[in-house]
């Protein structure tokens, strides 16, 4: 939410409704996953989980060393951000989504009760 609220107070509507598509296929993505059994094969095996942890956390690292840079300012402090196209827009939000392992875990989770609760009904 955050990170959708931040596109679009810096670079308008336009940049908000593209990261959030790209935001809901990331979504579509795990849901077809847990759907389709890839994401419990993800949690049963640590190693894969592992990597995509790890994964998500470079990324975080990397964008704080983008915000981070030597010769850069303060965080804090006001200045002018360089606008992104749609494209870059789009894959840093669906980027982003993808390496976020507590999306797969949520739709993992919703998934595996729903169909276990119409095993039982049946």
């Amino acid at each position: 939410m955050i990170y959708l609220i931040s596109r679009s107070i810096a670079q308008g509507h336009i940049a908000g409704l593209i990261s959030l598509g790209s935001v809901a296929l990331g979504f579509v993505f795990f849901m077809l996953c847990a759907a389709f059994g890839i994401t419990a094969l993800l949690f049963a095996v640590p190693y894969a989980y592992d990597a995509l942890r790890l994964a998500g956390a470079a990324y975080l690292m990397w964008l704080a060393w983008q915000a981070l840079m030597p010769n850069g300012r303060s965080p804090f402090q006001v200045k002018e951000l360089a606008v992104d196209g749609p494209r870059r827009l789009f894959a840093m939000s669906l980027f982003t989504n993808l390496l976020n392992p507590k999306v797969a875990m949520l739709y993992l989770a919703l998934l595996s009760h729903s169909s276990t609760r119409l095993t039982a009904a049946c």
